[in-house]
């Protein structure tokens, strides 16, 4: 993934902020969304300083980034939940509230202040309300660029701000200020928005500073865990990796403190899980490859985008993060559509293809040819023995784990493919990424391999342990 993975706060509302923190750093979520409450880092504490400074240590510590947000419910009004808001008649109490966020996001590093429009009040009309958002949201903008805070404006079911396009219309009728952005719940998206959550993802793009992730079910304004609705959470994480997101992606379950931990932990499980999940359901691909089938030159044009169609996280990013063992998404996905081309080419015409993809692709696209050699490579195996000793030319990590893979095992001379494990130990690639080492590895590599430790010792650097799992194998 290329953001960060976080928990809301407001999900654990009866931990003290400290445990609350500490659990979600201890279930391995690397982001915190910060809802401030008299609870959890009250803005009118008149001691505030001192416990954002000490905040700020805690989440530096616990390797925590971190978005503030806006949404407690009864911490300005303890009558009206929610009041007042940027549309109330007592609008200037809102805004010094996002004001005091924003001094608060200052001292803490925070990615953005997190805010939504309110409910317009009985009696007002909408072009009322939307004047007096206009004013409020400009009244915070200007102390958002005193401090060089950015602000997130939330589309929220049943606000004035409902929807991601009236979001992007008040951003442009105050002049697309820089500091101002967008918070996308990806629940609302199944809620409310006439387009489906990773479309959404995609149309807000570069505006987007914070992102909600929870499920919901159509027209139902109720926070669920994920499989409890119809989000498709694997689609909308892939269009965050697609877009090139690097902010916070926090789960937003303000009603299950009641079973914080439980609750946390399985989200995280179901975030992974969808991660990884096998890109042949993506629509797109599934497109591409009855493209491929009826008409095969179209690879050349599908095979460039599939990272951006499908995303580029890696299949198992808790165990492989960086994807070199296992790979990624848009490897999985050009294994799909290579498939789908030597389904309908013959032998040559399948050879060419494959040479030419991979010597006028980019990294990823090489990587995407070598991993789909597994799969397709025996129908032209001298064009995929020629890619994979090229690749095992390269310094490229991934590509050379790329290329040490099932047809290697199958296909590569014993000379080419020795030297390929021994490189995989020179780069400090895991030998888990090559395919059939305890079926090939013979007295020849083990002597490589023992020398090449003898060398390392005698320099007095360590012998990484893959090579001493290996000599032990064979002892």
């Amino acid at each position: 993934m290329t953001f960060r993975l976080g928990f809301g706060t407001n999900g654990f509302a009866n931990h003290r902020l400290d445990d609350a923190l500490a659990v979600i750093a201890d279930l391995g979520y690397t982001g915190v969304a910060l809802t401030l409450d008299h609870h959890h880092l009250d803005p009118f504490a008149p001691d505030l300083s001192r416990q954002v400074e000490k905040l700020a240590t805690r989440l530096d510590r616990l390797d925590l980034g971190v978005v503030v947000e806006t949404g407690a419910r009864f911490l300005l009004d303890p009558w009206r939940k929610h009041h007042p808001t940027l549309v109330s008649d007592a609008q200037e109490v809102r805004v010094d509230f996002l004001l005091r966020a924003v001094d608060i996001a200052a001292g803490l590093g925070a990615d953005c202040v997190s805010f939504w429009s309110g409910v317009v009040p009985a009696g007002v009309d909408e072009d009322e309300a939307w004047q007096r958002m206009r004013s409020g949201v400009t009244a915070v903008l200007e102390g958002a660029a005193e401090r060089g805070v950015p602000i997130a404006l939330e589309p929220e079911p049943g606000m004035l701000v409902e929807r991601l396009d009236q979001a992007l219309r008040l951003r442009e009728e105050l002049g697309s200020p820089a500091l101002l952005g967008i918070t996308l719940d990806v629940g609302h998206c199944v809620a409310v928005e006439p387009r489906d959550a990773a479309d959404c993802v995609r149309l807000a793009g570069d505006l987007l500073l914070n992102v909600q992730l929870d499920d919901m079910l159509p027209g139902v304004h109720e926070h669920l865990e994920f499989g409890e609705g119809e989000l498709d959470l694997a689609a909308t994480l892939a269009a965050l990796d697609e877009i090139g997101y690097t902010g916070l992606a926090a789960v937003e379950l303000p009603r299950h403190s009641h079973a914080a931990p439980d609750v946390a932990r399985r989200a995280l499980g179901a975030l992974r899980e969808a991660s990884s999940k096998p890109v042949a359901e993506h629509p797109w691909l599934a497109e591409a490859e009855r493209t491929v089938r009826a008409d095969p030159v179209s690879i050349r044009t599908f095979f460039p985008a599939v990272g951006r169609a499908v995303g580029r996280q890696p299949l198992h990013g808790a165990s492989d993060p960086l994807g070199v063992v296992h790979g990624t998404v848009d490897d999985r996905a050009r294994t799909t559509l290579l498939v789908a081309l030597a389904a309908t080419t013959g032998p040559d015409e399948l050879a060419a293809e494959l040479l030419s993809l991979y010597r006028f692709g980019d990294d990823a696209e090489r990587r995407g040819v070598l991993r789909a050699l597994a799969s397709v490579g025996d129908k032209a195996p001298a064009a995929g023995v020629d890619l994979v000793k090229d690749a095992l030319r390269s310094n490229d990590t991934r590509l050379v784990a790329a290329a040490l893979g099932p047809f290697a095992a199958r296909h590569l001379d014993d000379h080419t493919w020795r030297h390929g494990v021994l490189k995989c130990l020179f780069l400090g690639i895991p030998l888990a990424a090559v395919a059939g080492l305890d079926r090939r590895v013979d007295a020849e590599l083990e002597r490589m391999v023992a020398a090449y430790a003898d060398e390392r010792r005698a320099a007095g650097r360590a012998v990484p342990q893959d090579a001493l799992d290996l000599l032990r194998s064979e002892t």
